[in-house]
């Protein structure tokens, strides 16, 4: 029975639900939106019979099927018992923030927090799930990105060692069965109704999350009617950013990092027309000065490029001036976990990459080139998500983000003054304002 709470179970029409408290619902609602991802685009089966061609991978809904649901019964509360066996310790600040995201929760608002690259935010999110846990309610930690919920799920079942969590993902390997924490892609959302107490949305701004009406209507439709939804992000989307100067969402800013540094300043430099002179083989002046400077001090960096066609002929130019090992990589390589690791390892000195690296790795003490970064690519969350690749760690909390391009644009200027603004709030922490 508690495989249907808050579970919306693909089902056929003719099928009877096994259990009174089971509710049968409809496929689709009267006007024609699918029922599970409210969107309203059909394809035809015979005998005019159709089903949802957006919601498709997660089995098809068709006017055919049903889904049989049940809402949860009242929480079983664990006499305020701690299920958190996390052992570290946060910041005064981090700790600020926890205490906020408590009260979110506690009020039924919802929160976003806006937390620098490298700032902890996953183990600031550890005493809100065990706040909500131990008042019996159900939390679902959710990200768009595999990656991301991949490494979440060591880290989440080692601070709650003591309690079932399901991790929730395409071609995940475990069954599914009620649990009061899930860990999740946020597709995986489409799949319940009413569910959670407490949701939580890593990376908001991510692809493929960002933008989709989808994945929108399926975040709100998982929620309880009485629950809290917390936005975690480096880089918040523009109507988040509205939602909270016009008062409508409540945030947290975390600005300072871990070690208590400021994010590293992006620095511009003008050239000509690069890809004129890749065609010839040759790269712009400015870069390969700079490319040399890395080759005599072994300093390690990442090159980003707005392009997938673009990494073979820079690398092929990169080897023309100097023999620094270095490789290329992109969302499609099929070696792209091994070249990745190679650099972890410091096998290999550089990477010139796309934007599948601008979130989710850390190579400590690595500075960060953008080749053409004024290309329309690269959006503003984009280039402050690749310049927070630099300082990630204690022993070089510094270092150059370099941005090569041929005019300033207004997303470089949003992307420049989002740093500031973050770096402004950091000091005036340090100075105790």
């Amino acid at each position: 029975m508690s495989d249907y709470y808050g579970r919306l179970c693909l089902k056929s029409r003719f099928d009877s639900a096994e259990d009174a408290k089971i509710q049968v619902l409809p496929p689709f609602d009267k006007q024609g939106h699918c029922y599970r991802c409210g969107q309203k685009k059909h394809a035809d089966l015979p005998n005019g019979e159709f089903f949802c061609t957006v919601c498709l991978q997660m089995g098809r809904n068709s006017s055919l099927a049903c889904f049989h649901w049940a809402k949860e019964p009242a929480a079983d509360v664990r006499n305020g018992q701690s299920w958190l066996t996390w052992q570290g310790t946060l910041t005064s600040k981090q700790q600020q923030v926890a205490s906020e995201i408590i009260e979110s929760i506690d009020s039924g608002q919802d929160r976003l927090v806006w937390a620098v690259t490298g700032a902890g935010k996953t183990e600031m999110i550890f005493p809100a799930i065990n706040h909500a846990l131990k008042q019996g309610k159900r939390v679902a930690m959710v990200s768009p990105r595999i990656d991301v919920i991949l490494e979440l799920a060591p880290r989440l079942r080692s601070a709650f060692s003591d309690l079932d969590l399901l991790l929730l993902y395409g071609d995940t390997p475990e069954k599914y069965h009620y649990t009061k924490l899930v860990l999740a892609t946020t597709h995986q959302l489409l799949k319940f109704k009413e569910a959670f107490d407490l949701l939580i949305i890593d990376e908001v701004d991510s692809f493929p999350f960002r933008g989709d009406p989808m994945l929108a209507f399926a975040a709100e439709k998982a929620k309880k009617h009485q629950s809290s939804t917390v936005y975690l992000t480096a880089t918040p989307t523009a109507q988040l950013i509205k939602d909270y100067r016009q008062k409508q969402l409540p945030a947290s800013f975390l600005p300072l990092r871990f070690h208590g540094h400021l994010l590293p300043v992006l620095t511009f430099t003008r050239i000509g027309d690069w890809r004129k002179q890749l065609t010839k083989g040759r790269l712009p002046k400015k870069l390969v000065d700079q490319i040399l400077l890395y080759a005599g001090s072994g300093q390690r960096f990442l090159l980003f490029l707005p392009r997938v066609k673009d990494l073979a002929p820079v690398l092929k130019a990169i080897s023309k001036i100097t023999d620094i090992k270095g490789l290329a990589v992109h969302a499609a390589d099929p070696q792209r976990k091994e070249k990745v690791q190679q650099m972890r390892d410091k096998s290999v000195q550089f990477l010139v990459t796309t934007t599948i690296l601008e979130r989710g790795v850390t190579f400590p003490g690595i500075d960060v080139l953008i080749l053409g970064a004024d290309d329309e690519i690269f959006s503003t969350n984009a280039i402050v998500q690749i310049a927070g690749r630099v300082g990630r760690n204690n022993d070089r909390p510094t270092g150059l983000v370099l941005a090569f391009i041929e005019e300033q644009t207004r997303v470089l200027k949003a992307a420049a003054a989002q740093i500031v603004f973050m770096n402004r709030k950091g000091q005036a922490q340090r100075d105790g304002q």
